[in-house]
């Protein structure tokens, strides 16, 4: 499993190379037994290997742009990339890009080697990962039954499940980094939304949209993380899990959860007593009032709306249940958005002042296992009815403004299960730090 510091450890060592590593993972996405046709929109072969020699020569030269120096990322397929097109998962907007997306500019100084773009729910509108255009991966756990690798970031999730690419660039608006990870069994981090510019990636909501990584560790998110913040990386600090005092909150997001996710998270949460921490249970009652924070998709319903109201005469050409979704932001009025403001002043106030004593709450990522692709296909309820029940738990951290790690924690070959590390808006730094704590108890008990 590729990890930032093993990597970096090994380069410096003259273990490996950049072009080593990126001939890896090329492999890894042309292997036809996997998912790489589906799970990449478009692969850079050839610049990846230019870029991953030039990482080379300068690190004989005794350079190193950042500690992710020559090490293969992937993006997903709505950042623009300087001369190429942008396609957001569609087969209507197809754009080809004068500059770099901020993110992918920051990445690409401190060294990175960009194998590829990848799929995605079209236009990012939706948690399955399911694309009628460009196909959909397998999830890597399962492929024998294909199931979904959850979205909007699938072909995210399926690349850092199946080792192409050491961080996958993904986006988040209810949860589009933190599903994948969780159902792909990845570590995924989603920042407070102002931490990273959204400049250069095709909106869903001008409000809830936020760029992160998708990886293999905490650690590896964190240096990431800061890379795309515009800061100079450096090591989380290490937090002992003992003392530690987490809020567990009641509510109804956790019912009728999936039997795996059950046992897997609650196993977690006994892990982290044993292990010294303090949990809480505590009635969180803002969190059962969410059907009225997305009434009509919320934010992203009635910004989706104002974003593809141009192209109300090619809707025929969209995914017809992405077409549905957007449509649905037309019966948004004004008033319903002004509501949308005040309740979430209200919710960010009442669940701020609850976790002031706590350091992060803990939540299951994802209430089910990934489901069959059949069977999330076999008809628009079934579709909406799994959407709906995937998205359940991580939009509440958006409409919080706040920040969420999800890692990791069903017990080895078991179906994938994520448990979520959140906190409120530019807890960020702390957040991980306090993940990573959590993600080390879970591995040593």
């Amino acid at each position: 499993m590729w990890t930032v510091a093993q990597l970096a450890a090994d380069l410096a060592a003259g273990r490996t190379t950049s072009r080593r590593l990126t001939e890896q993972a090329l492999a890894r996405i042309a292997d036809p037994k996997g998912e790489g046709a589906r799970a990449f929109i478009k692969v850079y072969a050839d610049s990846a290997l230019a870029e991953a020699d030039f990482s080379d020569r300068l690190r004989k030269g005794g350079v190193r742009r950042s500690p992710v120096e020559g090490l293969p990322i992937s993006v997903k397929d709505l950042f623009d990339v300087a001369g190429d097109v942008t396609r957001a998962g569609s087969k209507v907007h197809h754009v080809k890009a004068e500059n770099d997306a901020p993110a992918i500019a920051r990445l690409r100084a401190a060294g990175a080697v960009f194998v590829g773009r990848t799929n995605m729910v079209e236009f990012a509108f939706g948690t399955t990962g399911l694309n009628p255009h460009y196909g959909t991966p397998k999830n890597p756990w399962d492929r024998a039954t294909g199931r979904v690798p959850g979205g909007s970031s699938s072909g995210a999730g399926v690349a850092q499940a199946d080792g192409m690419c050491v961080m996958a660039l993904g986006t988040d608006t209810r949860g589009s980094i933190r599903i994948p990870s969780a159902l792909c069994g990845v570590t995924g981090f989603k920042p407070t939304a102002r931490r990273v510019s959204r400049d250069g990636a095709f909106p869903l909501s001008y409000t809830l949209d936020s760029i992160g990584p998708l990886a293999n560790s905490v650690a590896c998110c964190a240096t990431y993380d800061a890379l795309l913040a515009g800061e100079a990386p450096q090591a989380l600090p290490e937090l002992p899990v003992k003392g530690l005092h987490f809020l567990l909150p009641k509510s109804e997001v956790r019912d009728g959860l999936d039997r795996e996710v059950e046992t897997s998270f609650g196993n977690a949460i006994e892990q982290l007593k044993r292990a010294g921490a303090l949990v809480t249970e505590k009635p969180v009652p803002a969190f059962d009032r969410s059907a009225e924070y997305f009434k009509g998709g919320g934010y992203a319903g009635a910004e989706a709306y104002a974003i593809h109201r141009k192209n109300a005469d090619r809707l025929g050409d969209y995914d017809p249940r992405v077409a549905k979704r957007v449509m649905l932001g037309k019966d948004l009025s004004a008033a319903d958005y002004v509501d949308f403001n005040l309740m979430r002043a209200e919710f960010q106030r009442e669940v701020e002042a609850l976790m002031a004593p706590f350091d992060a709450f803990l939540l299951p990522t994802v209430p089910c296992i990934a489901p069959p692709i059949a069977e999330v296909n076999a008809s628009d309820e079934s579709y909406f009815r799994w959407n709906g029940r995937i998205l359940r738990v991580v939009g509440l951290v958006n409409f919080l403004d706040g920040c969420a790690a999800s890692l990791p924690c069903q017990p080895k070959g078991g179906a994938p299960v994520g448990l979520m590390v959140s906190g409120p808006a530019m807890s960020d730094r702390r957040i991980l730090a306090v993940a990573a704590a959590v993600e080390g108890a879970l591995a040593r008990d």
